[in-house]
């Protein structure tokens, strides 16, 4: 079989991705306020860009070759915090979420919010009323966690090295330029904030906790409608649509349950191709931001997504999801 070409916004996206975090990273060590404050937004968007270039080499979507793609794809999850799970473990996870139909995660943070201790949960829900990613940052610590904990398939050693070799790092920046650390912290923050905004707002599909990476029994309601009809694609803009680069178009995410080899750079003409100019799954983005913002304490230990209304301002009770980042898995 042919290799395919690498197109050119793929290597454009993976030299803004790398080389705006490097250089973020730089302008964070300066003593200029002005340019820290640059870096921060420049680390921020440039990890944005990598976890959906990572999510792209998941569906070897980016690089000529699937061994390309999953080399890319591990670079990627060291940049991106991810790199604590096994490359594999990834893949197979989101693959899942596709193959099955399935908001598939690894922990069920809502079960462990209600058995901590109540001043673990105020917490928790105090940072999530100052937007602050508590339960994202729950969920990769837990990555970290189990398997210290369980030790199984060597999980443990892997763990504690990375963990050993993002310390020295951090130590190093820390040498340079201590404040440069509580910056980085901010725009890891941030990056994960954007990311679970657009993650909050794309299904309305059921959540299965497992560990394991078998695919769920077949189910005949689960079929391509309704994928169709639980996916949502939320926008940035409909009338600008290059503010949608600013996620990789990630935004076009019926386009993407489509067909999901087809790399980001085409999934504006293929949502175009699909749906045409208009589409009852279309839930732009500024009319989801008062909802997002409205009900983040109550979307924490929420028992469903809320209701899409059926005209009008559709999002107004879309309560949405949280916990579901594909960045997560042991």
């Amino acid at each position: 079989m042919a290799r395919r070409r690498v197109a050119w916004p793929n290597l454009l996206a993976i030299a803004y991705a790398v080389g705006g975090w490097a250089m973020g990273l730089w302008l964070l060590t300066l003593p200029l306020w002005a340019l820290n404050g640059l870096g921060v937004l420049l680390v921020g968007h440039s990890l944005v860009c990598c976890a959906y270039l990572l999510h792209d080499c998941l569906h070897n979507a980016v690089l000529a070759s699937r061994r390309a793609n999953d080399r890319l794809g591990m670079v990627l999850s060291w940049l991106c915090g991810a790199c604590y799970a096994p490359y594999a473990n990834l893949k197979e996870k989101h693959l899942r979420h596709h193959a099955d139909r399935l908001d598939v995660v690894t922990f069920d943070y809502r079960a462990v919010l209600r058995r901590a201790p109540r001043w673990v949960r105020g917490a928790v829900l105090a940072a999530e009323w100052a937007h602050v990613p508590a339960v994202e940052l729950l969920m990769h610590g837990l990555v970290i966690a189990v398997p210290l904990a369980d030790g199984r398939d060597g999980g443990r050693g892997r763990v504690t090295l990375t963990l050993a070799m993002r310390a020295l790092l951090a130590a190093a920046l820390a040498a340079i330029a201590p404040k440069a650390l509580l910056l980085y912290a901010l725009a890891y923050l941030l990056f994960l904030s954007a990311l679970r905004f657009m993650d909050a707002f794309q299904h309305t599909y059921e959540v299965v906790v497992t560990r394991s990476l078998a695919r769920a029994p077949e189910s005949s309601s689960r079929d391509r409608r309704y994928e169709y009809e639980n996916t949502y694609s939320n926008l940035l803009s409909m009338r600008r649509p290059w503010l949608n680069l600013l996620t990789l178009n990630f935004a076009y995410h019926n386009a993407h349950h489509a067909r999901p080899a087809v790399p980001w750079h085409q999934l504006p003409a293929l949502h175009r191709s699909l749906y045409g100019a208009a589409d009852r799954q279309v839930l732009p983005a500024r009319r989801l931001l008062a909802g997002y913002h409205r009900h983040r304490v109550a979307r924490i230990l929420a028992a469903d997504y809320g209701k899409i209304g059926a005209e009008g301002d559709r999002a107004t009770g879309f309560i949405g999801a949280v916990g579901v980042s594909f960045l997560t898995a042991v």
